[in-house]
């Protein structure tokens, strides 16, 4: 046994416990979420850990939201994976928060009883009455902006209830108002091992730029459209679900659809920019978006709409603009800059996610149980 392993193996001792995750993502799509990362590394360090998501629902089902490949790739009831989480993706009639679902009852349904020793919410729709006799430490960990709706509400109700807030951004945590709790402002990490370039993986890369994630309102399709007709020598790769342009895009942009989260690194290893083009919507302002760190693990340069949270880092190859009128610009410094991105590897080795779960699971044990 390695020195570092048996030091991991010391830690795992040391903390031990059970942790809930209660998220908004489950872990069988395309996407991983900060949630996914937290819950395997705390695992790794010998929690009990349980990671319940947002509940799939017939109605959703019925109207298309959630497609039925999609469905069908979800395990029924609980699933431990290599990592020893143990999953729970719930099934209902009715999407949250309608309906008469309540996480405890859930979670007892299954077998899976209380006390944990920290339950962390990220999605509000999975509030109710029940999720606060689960454990002696609740902790929101809000990912997004809710300034209106029914998440808003819910997660006014969270913050009440709740000894702590981890928010993904500052933007996010002032977005909640004047808290009387401890707060820590922890922004998405990396699996930064996992997405690593191979070797002595030092040739320059050819002018390919990547995009990966989501593809819905926040997404500025003009300026993916715009940066493609200026650079025709160049190919822009879009992998992300339901990829449908709202209009007609320029020859040299590629629809992949969903790329598996395993396939990621060699998508990714063939690029030389990763793009971040975030749109107006509002609720840009308080992404902490996890594909910064995974385009910089990799090696590439990156372009990114400047955000409260995403701000440039020239040295290290993060190339923000404006708008419209600079974005072109950036686009160019960064397919100009050193090909594979060391620099940037460097930084987003720092942002691992073994040192977040450090901050993270250090905060929750300093709250006061109740």
């Amino acid at each position: 046994m390695s020195d570092r392993h048996a030091a991991q193996e010391g830690t795992a001792a040391a903390e031990g416990g059970r942790i809930l995750f209660l998220s908004h993502s489950h872990a069988f799509g395309p996407f991983r979420v900060g949630s996914h990362h937290y819950a395997r590394t705390v695992a790794h360090r010998g929690y009990d850990v349980v990671h319940l998501s947002t509940p799939i629902s017939l109605a959703h089902r019925a109207i298309g939201r959630v497609a039925r490949g999609d469905v069908a790739a979800v395990p029924k009831g609980l699933h431990r994976d290599a990592d020893g989480v143990t999953h729970l993706v719930p099934r209902t009639a009715l999407p949250r928060p309608y309906g008469p679902f309540r996480v405890a009852r859930e979670l007892s349904h299954h077998g899976i009883h209380s006390p944990f020793d920290a339950v962390l919410i990220d999605q509000p729709l999975l509030w109710d009455d029940s999720v606060r006799t689960l454990a002696r430490r609740l902790v929101y960990r809000p990912t997004d902006l809710y300034p209106s709706g029914v998440k808003e509400r819910l997660q006014r109700q969270i913050v009440t209830a709740a000894d702590g807030v981890v928010a993904t951004s500052a933007e996010v945590l002032r977005g909640l108002g004047p808290l009387d709790v401890p707060t820590l402002v922890l922004e998405n990490g990396v699996d930064a091992a996992r997405f690593a370039p191979v070797g002595d993986a030092t040739e320059e890369r050819d002018a390919v730029c990547v995009y990966v994630g989501a593809l819905d309102q926040r997404f500025d399709w003009p300026q993916l459209d715009a940066w493609a007709r200026a650079h025709s020598d160049v190919r822009f790769a879009v992998a992300g679900p339901a990829a449908t342009p709202p209009t007609a895009v320029a020859g040299n942009v590629d629809l992949l659809g969903p790329v598996p989260y395993d396939a990621l690194p060699a998508l990714l290893h063939d690029a030389r920019v990763g793009l971040l083009p975030l749109s107006d919507d509002p609720l840009n302002a308080g992404r902490s978006p996890m594909k910064l760190y995974e385009y910089l693990a990799a090696g590439l340069a990156v372009v990114a709409r400047e955000t409260p949270v995403i701000r440039p880092d020239e040295e290290d190859g993060l190339f923000t603009y404006a708008g419209t009128a600079d974005a072109d610009e950036a686009l160019r410094r960064a397919l100009a800059h050193p090909s594979p991105n060391a620099t940037g590897e460097q930084r987003a080795a720092a942002e691992s996610w073994e040192a977040k779960t450090d901050a993270l699971m250090g905060f929750v044990r300093g709250l006061t149980a109740r």
